[in-house]
């Protein structure tokens, strides 16, 4: 998938994107103190995050400055914008991975993914994580998929019990609130879940169409 569109995914299945059509350009999360190395002046400081909708609106009206691009999208080959380019390069690297696993945007995602999957499947751990398999990847999953994903929760429940405050960082990330509801352990376990279907070659690459436990190692 391209750039602008990973990052929408991410944003449509996790319930947080914005359908507002139109409007002046938006700026979601960035990295900090990019500006200050590029521009100086009162230019320095033209980039201030939004808040609201602003944050999850499509990456169509992300704001574009071209001597500082959107390091997130250059990361999955959104061109610089300086010269035409008929077709985008396609590319796969393990800085990629990291961006998917570690941007604001997508860790927030996850986390709002997990509380669909909390909130909108039945009560038992199978049936949720079945549940957020579909939304992501329009399918089922096999016996031995749904194998993984389980010992991968259970074992994130475990390492989250043991380290409560990393627990709660991680649903800390991103701007929205926290759902005081949802019990902070169990949360975590299924945002890590989240990532790691948010992370599958087959939710980011439209060619892939087979799934192995091999690639959720």
């Amino acid at each position: 998938l391209s750039a602008e569109m990973i990052r929408d995914q991410a944003l449509a299945v996790s319930g947080l994107l914005s359908d507002m059509v139109g409007g002046p350009s938006v700026r979601p999360y960035h990295p900090p103190g990019l500006y200050e190395q590029v521009v100086a002046g009162s230019s320095a400081s033209t980039y201030v995050q939004g808040s609201g909708t602003d944050l999850y609106r499509r990456t169509l009206y992300t704001y574009w400055k071209r001597s500082v691009p959107n390091p997130a999208m250059l990361l999955f080959d959104m061109p610089f914008r300086e010269t035409c380019v008929v077709r985008r390069a396609r590319t796969t690297t393990p800085l990629q991975a990291l961006n998917l696993l570690n941007d604001p945007t997508y860790v927030e995602a996850s986390r709002f993914l997990a509380r669909r999957m909390m909130r909108e499947a039945a009560g038992s751990l199978e049936s949720r994580i079945r549940l957020g398999f579909r939304i992501v990847l329009a399918r089922e999953p096999r016996p031995a998929e749904l194998d993984v994903l389980v010992a991968g929760w259970l074992r994130a429940k475990a390492g989250f019990r043991a380290d409560r405050p990393g627990a709660e960082s991680l649903l800390k990330v991103g701007e929205s609130a926290v759902d005081p509801d949802l019990d902070v352990i169990q949360c975590a376990a299924y945002t890590t879940v989240a990532s790691t279907l948010l992370n599958l070659d087959e939710a980011v690459d439209r060619k892939s169409t087979r799934l192995n436990s091999s690639h959720l190692g």
